[in-house]
C-alpha cells in the first residue's frame, strides 16, 4: 500500500532516565526495527534507507527539534543511520541555544528520556492482525521528548554517571544565576 499522507508523530509514556554527555553528545536510538509502538505500528528494517540516501544526495539533514516543534531546533544530529536494531541517531545539543541548555539539564534531572521521530509515511502493509508494518517512510526529524510513542527509544550518553552528575551541577549553578540576576534586576 503506498501512503505519503500528512506528517506522522510518535508519543507515549516513558520509563527509563536519559543522559547528556560531555559536550552535550547524545546518541541512542530513535526508532528499533520489529518493536511494536504504542499505536501498534511496526517498522521494517530497510524503511529509513532510501530517504536517508536521498537526503544525503541533497546535502539535506534531519532536524534535531524540542517535542517535535519546527519553531525550536535543538541541536543537530552529526550521523544517522540504520543497522540491524534500528534508526541509530547521534549528535550534539547547541549550547548557544537556551533551549538546549534547557533540554541538557532537563535530560540530566531525569525529566525527559525518550526520542521521537516525525515521519511520512511512502509504503506500509497490514499484518493478519490489522497492525501497520511501516515499510518505507520520509523521515523528517528526531525530537528530545517527554513521552517517546516507542518506550525503548531512548537517549543514551557517552560516559555514565560523572557526566550527569556534571549536568545536575551546571543546572543548580544556571538557576542560581538566574536567581541572582532575577533578584538584582527586579525592581524593590
Amino acid at each position: 500500500m503506498r501512503e505519503g499522507g500528512r506528517l506522522e508523530l510518535k508519543f507515549c509514556t516513558g520509563a527509563l532516565p536519559v543522559q547528556v554527555g560531555e559536550g552535550l553528545a547524545l546518541e541512542g536510538y530513535a526508532s528499533l526495527f520489529g518493536a511494536p509502538d504504542q499505536g501498534g505500528d511496526c517498522v521494517q528494517p530497510g524503511a529509513y534507507a532510501r530517504a536517508l540516501e536521498r537526503l544525503k544526495a541533497c546535502g539535506g539533514s534531519v532536524k534535531m527539534l524540542w517535542q517535535h516543534d519546527p519553531a525550536e531546533p535543538i541541536g543537530v544530529w552529526e550521523e544517522i543511520f540504520e543497522d540491524a536494531r534500528g534508526l541509530y541517531v547521534k549528535g550534539r545539543l547547541l549550547a548557544e541555544v537556551a533551549r538546549a541548555r534547557e533540554a541538557a539539564a532537563l535530560i540530566a534531572a531525569g525529566a525527559i528520556d525518550g526520542l521521537s521521530i516525525g515521519y511520512r509515511t511512502i509504503a506500509a502493509e497490514r499484518d493478519s492482525k490489522g497492525r501497520r508494518q511501516l515499510l518505507e517512510l520520509e523521515l523528517w526529524e528526531v525530537s528530545l521528548v517527554t513521552f517517546p510513542m516507542l518506550r525503548e527509544a531512548r537517549v543514551a550518553a557517552k560516559g555514565g554517571r560523572p557526566e550527569a552528575e556534571a549536568w545536575r551541577a551546571l543546572a543548580a549553578a544556571l538557576r542560581g544565576a538566574r536567581q541572582e540576576m532575577a533578584a538584582r534586576f527586579s525592581p524593590a
